[in-house]
């Protein structure tokens, strides 16, 4: 009898345990589609041992193949903290990931097979039709409404009005006059003429209707449908001067209002559109305009914002624009003051923001990082995308994923000239954060790409060309480094790569290193022990060092497929001068190019959607593949 116990305890074990390996589907959320990328994600439990995979399918409605995609990335338990905040998440168990550079405006059907050697319980298979949003368009039909500077006394188009106000509320003079007798409705577009708009606060019967605070509060909704637009009519230059005002548009209460063609400058906050746990608004358009000494460009904090569209912009900080300073002690230039903070953040879901020229602030564009995820669907930073943005000249870093949760796209973009970092994903909240086909040149303090300092989780780092070293000595978790070329710098004190993993499963493969001639170690490296799938008590002393690339893949197992490369790969790029760190180096005649028959040529691996129109026998490392035409950074003609 007691051998037959025994025996029905040890099958009884090897159940458990093997139920506890296998994977059960639970529930499958699609995300807010955005102009061009599709999100997903599914929560499982079980999968103890991590080999449950999610592959990718998609096609058009009404096509017969199906093309694949990206497979989904395997999230679960991974922490994400930073002990200064008593900041403490755990990420849960699922998948997650994007569909990426796909057709706006189109419906794609997407199929999501789950598998497991050990088992699928539940639904294995989940299919759903998703369609893309459009580029936001003008309405048709509204009203259109002729605004004219309150002292022009030139022929007018009508309906016309003196300043914005009077358009976007009614004829009103001050507090005392606040009934909205005709205000704008949804479809209007109102034009604005060319002239100088630049209230003065202390006025107490402004025609501008801004008494005091200087703002325009515009709390007027319209529709994704019907737009209300504010838009420059096209006879000359539109300024909105803040007369240096605190903030300029408050539009915080206004959903689905555009602004297009206009010359906002000489207030703090241009667009003050989001307050964290206040008050934030949907569908913000800002297009076309110029915005320049400002401190903020596009301020949104509001986890519940949706669909903005920031594009093609030009927007100028006030900080300076003779050299690199970064926010700490730091040679011979110490901190300024924070005359700009950052060009645009924003949070909630559904955000574009692409094809900006950007330059001057302590950030470009980031991510407010909100602590801990909300718990409601509706209130993540999901479905995100930042990319075609030039950005030049930051006291700290380019981009900031900083804050996201998951499908955060971050692609295409060219950095110049950042003190601190060039692109940033610390902390994300189990991911996957994507950057891919970025650039970066001249990052002299910190690393190309951080992630680590606030222990991300969930970080993958495609096809990007890092003119910089890249430590992240601090800590991250379940990234993963494909087809870029990590150039160094001859910086004599920083390796190439600095690396302290928590997870195992974090891998590095198909990269281009380009390491530095310093005696000092050039990759640096800590991961937790063999057989260990996570280790959180790790810190970055006693780290792993090694002075070649060989000797890094053979104790390691990392970089298998990684070669040595220099500058010479590209058509013409010179290496920054470490000794000048605070040099500020323009575009010129550097291109990131890849000479044909470099040994970048051919030397990636496949990542599907990412590099399927490779036109060598593999695809190419780094932000560009040979023979193909180069991106469009910053504004579009």
């Amino acid at each position: 009898m007691k051998v037959l116990l025994i025996a029905v305890f040890l099958f009884a074990s090897a159940v458990s345990a093997q139920n506890s390996n296998a994977v059960t589907a639970g529930e499958f959320i699609v995300e807010p589609a955005t102009i061009h990328n599709l999100g997903f994600e599914w929560k499982i439990s079980g999968d103890d041992n991590r080999n449950a995979t999610v592959s990718v399918q998609y096609r058009k409605v009404g096509e017969t193949n199906w093309h694949e995609a990206l497979p989904l990335l395997r999230i679960g338990e991974e922490k994400v903290w930073r002990a200064r905040e008593f900041l403490e998440y755990w990420t849960p168990r699922m998948f997650a990931g994007s569909i990426l550079d796909v057709a706006e405006a189109t419906s794609y059907e997407c199929r999501f097979t789950m598998s497991d050697p050990d088992g699928v319980n539940g639904k294995a298979t989940q299919q759903v039709t998703v369609t893309t949003r459009s580029t936001p368009k003008l309405p048709t039909g509204g009203r259109i409404l002729h605004v004219y500077p309150p002292d022009y006394d030139g022929p007018k188009q009508e309906p016309s009005f003196k300043g914005l106000k009077e358009a976007y509320y009614g004829p009103g003079l001050g507090d005392w006059d606040v009934v909205h007798t005709r205000p704008v409705q949804p479809g209007d577009v109102i034009l604005v003429h060319a002239g100088l708009y630049k209230a003065d606060r202390l006025d107490y019967v402004t025609p501008y209707g801004i008494p005091f605070d200087g703002a325009y509060v515009l709390t007027r909704d319209g529709t994704p449908e019907k737009p209300i637009v504010i838009k420059g009519a096209g006879d000359g230059e539109v300024i909105f001067d803040g007369n240096g005002c605190f903030r300029l548009f408050d539009v915080m209460a206004a959903d689905y209002n555009y602004f297009e063609g206009l010359t906002i400058r000489n207030t703090d906050v241009a667009f003050y559109s989001g307050q964290k746990e206040v008050l934030g608004n949907s569908g913000l358009v800002v297009r076309n305009c110029r915005i320049e000494d400002v401190g903020v460009a596009v301020m949104n904090e509001y986890a519940g914002s949706k669909n903005f569209y920031i594009a093609d912009n030009v927007i100028l900080g006030r900080d300076d624009r003779n050299r690199i300073i970064g926010w700490s002690n730091w040679g011979k230039y110490k901190p300024t003051q924070l005359k700009s903070y950052y060009a645009i953040k924003v949070y909630g879901q559904g955000h574009v923001i692409c094809h900006n020229y950007i330059a001057y602030f302590h950030d470009g564009v980031c991510l407010s990082t909100y602590d801990i995820p909300p718990d409601a669907q509706d209130q993540k930073a999901v479905a995100i995308d930042i990319y075609n943005n030039d950005i030049h000249l930051m006291i700290d870093d380019f981009v900031e994923a900083d804050g996201g949760v998951h499908n955060i796209r971050v692609a295409r973009n060219r950095g110049f000239n950042a003190a601190q970092h060039g692109y940033s994903g610390q902390p994300v909240f189990g991911g996957p954060a994507y950057f891919y086909r970025n650039i970066a040149y001249s990052v002299p303090m910190g690393g190309a790409i951080k992630t680590g300092g606030a222990n991300p989780a969930g970080v993958l780092v495609y096809h990007n060309t890092f003119i910089a070293e890249n430590s992240n000595a601090r800590g991250y978790s379940n990234s993963h480094y494909r087809n870029n070329l990590l150039i160094g710098t001859n910086h004599p004190d920083k390796p190439v790569l600095g690396s302290l993993t928590y997870t195992s499963y974090t891998s590095f493969d198909y990269n281009g290193y380009r390491l530095n001639t310093s005696e000092k170690p050039q990759i640096v490296w800590k991961a937790p022990a063999s057989g260990v799938l996570r280790d959180y008590a790790l810190t970055n002393t006693d780290p792993q060092n090694f002075r070649t690339l060989a000797e890094f893949q053979r104790a390691t197992g990392q970089e298998a497929h990684g070669i040595l490369v220099d500058y010479d790969i590209f058509k013409n790029v010179q290496p920054p001068d470490p000794s000048q760190p605070h040099k500020v180096y323009e575009l010129g005649a550097l291109d990131f190019s890849l000479k044909p028959n470099s040994k970048a040529v051919d030397a990636g691996c496949r990542l599907p959607t990412l590099n399927d129109d490779f036109t060598g026998k593999a695809p190419d490392l780094g932000a560009l593949e040979a023979g193909k035409p180069q991106p469009i950074y910053g504004p579009r003609p």
